[in-house]
């Protein structure tokens, strides 16, 4: 077989090995030398380390030959049409979509109801929190819906990100002293989750695909900051949540 096709075919193996090294090295280092204990479970561990690399291998590999071009021909096509309305009313779903099908956000928003559950804020049923849980994933969703809206703004209008990311986190702050404060952890946590395995591809894809079809934009510039946006709404939406449902 060709040395390159052979390079092609392995060359994701290899860059995922290396991604992984720090973190196996990391715990080898700790577990040997520190606690100086044997590791549990070593064929379960190696097992899993084989299917974590097989499968970081695989989703990067689908990133690049899907997830990317899909959104960067989606942000050229609508860019092209020259029709705003829908645009937006893409930027909305797509971040909306993404975001309900986060498996970070799935795991949070459970873990969540649980918790509130325990602590008295909701009855401890499973209709209860199951309500809960959906309720908090749907703010969340709204919430990133509407920053990949405001983000398509930005780029369309040439707005500064630092101004708008400024802004944004004072809002946050004042928000803080209003909101309950079980509310507030989830909160603040709820950002990072929402930019995880499935939302950061597509979004990031449409923005640079977008930067790179308007003319005036530049990509480096104007394409990158929708992931700011989806980290900063989802503050604001869960404490308002928490306020509304206090």
């Amino acid at each position: 077989m060709n040395p390159r096709i052979l390079l092609g075919l392995f060359r994701p193996l290899f860059e995922a090995a290396r991604d992984l090294a720090p973190i196996i090295l990391v715990i080898l280092f700790f577990q040997e030398l520190v606690l100086k204990q044997p590791i549990p479970n070593m064929e379960e561990m190696i097992t899993g380390l084989v299917m974590v690399l097989l499968g970081l291998a695989l989703f990067v590999r689908g990133l690049e030959i899907g997830l990317f071009p899909l959104g960067e021909s989606m942000a050229f096509a609508f860019a092209k049409k020259g029709n705003v309305f829908w645009l937006l009313l893409f930027a909305f779903l797509l971040g909306f979509g993404t975001t309900v099908a986060e498996p970070a956000l799935i795991a949070v928003a459970g873990k969540a109801a649980e918790v509130a559950a325990e602590s008295g804020v909701i009855d401890a049923t499973e209709a209860s929190m199951d309500g809960y849980a959906n309720s908090l994933r749907m703010t969340v969703a709204m919430s990133v819906g509407t920053a990949i809206v405001l983000g398509v703004l930005r780029i369309l209008k040439g707005w500064p990100l630092h101004f708008c990311i400024i802004g944004g986190y004072f809002i946050v702050v004042a928000m803080t002293y209003f909101a309950p404060p079980e509310i507030i952890g989830i909160a603040y946590d709820s950002g990072g989750v929402t930019t995880s395995t499935i939302t950061v591809p597509l979004v990031t894809a449409l923005g640079v695909g977008l930067a790179t079809a308007i003319r005036g934009r530049n990509p480096m510039l104007d394409g990158f900051g929708l992931i700011a946006f989806a980290s900063l709404l989802p503050m604001i939406f869960v404490m308002l949540f928490g306020i509304v449902t206090a």
